[in-house]
């Protein structure tokens, strides 16, 4: 996505409102954005600063507890909890599984 965005600022009470691009340039920014998952540098912190997995790290960001991700899951607090430690070495189907009951997708978590 290099190309300049044609767009049109509208103002209400004299400040900025909303932004209208074009449709099919709209349409280009949902797919670049949905195909391109991007991970917060908060994240990135607690997994490289203070060693947490990137599950916790995310779900801390989230303000999730572990008995919410658990729930959603559908498994016990105490599973969850093992499977967000550092040392947790969990199958891609986990990951999708625990992704996807964070409302992230998988690859956000395979940092």
């Amino acid at each position: 996505m290099n190309k300049p965005i044609d767009f049109q600022i509208i103002h209400e009470n004299g400040k900025p409102r909303f932004a209208v691009v074009p449709i099919e340039q709209f349409e280009e920014l949902v797919a670049f954005a949905d195909a391109s998952p991007t991970v917060p540098n908060a994240v990135v912190r607690k997994v490289f600063d203070e060693g947490l997995s990137p599950v916790r790290a995310w779900r801390e960001h989230l303000g999730l507890t572990q008995a919410e991700v658990a729930d959603r899951l559908g498994v016990a607090q105490a599973t969850f909890a093992q499977q967000e430690s550092a040392s947790a070495n969990l199958r891609a189907t986990s990951v999708k599984k625990i992704a996807t009951a964070m409302g992230l997708v998988a690859s956000q978590l395979d940092f």
